[in-house]
């Protein structure tokens, strides 16, 4: 018998890895689209998660079994950084480059142009 109340080890933030059909799940979310879950049911967003890198990770709950997956957001590239930087000398507020509907303005963290629903720094604030 063990010592303590406790016999399982504490759950995880971290959810699986998705990797198999992760484009196609990246572009229904910077769509606002449902997004198919590989158990059944649909995925939910539960967090967004900022990587040292200037990538995201999007924590995601199905809906059908409560499993949690990660789904791993690419850092951005020179093309959406110059499209971000070009908004901002031209003095319009800077919006994600991938979020298409609804829009989605960035927001300044620790010095950065970080967009909330992808985790993803397209840059510094001028």
């Amino acid at each position: 018998m063990s010592a303590g109340w406790h016999t399982q080890e504490p759950a995880s933030s971290e959810g699986i890895p998705l990797q198999k059909g992760s484009k196609a799940l990246l572009k229904a979310y910077y769509a606002n689209a449902h997004l198919p879950s590989p158990m059944g049911g649909f995925l939910e967003p539960l967090s967004v998660r900022q990587e040292s890198n200037g990538a995201g990770t999007i924590l995601l709950e199905c809906s059908s079994s409560s499993l949690r997956f990660e789904l791993s957001v690419p850092k951005a590239n020179r093309a959406e950084k110059a499209k971000v930087k070009a908004a901002q000398e031209a003095g319009d507020v800077p919006l994600c480059p991938r979020h298409e509907d609804p829009v989605q303005r960035l927001q300044r963290i620790g010095g950065h142009l970080v967009c909330p629903r992808c985790g993803v720094r397209f840059g510094r604030p001028i």
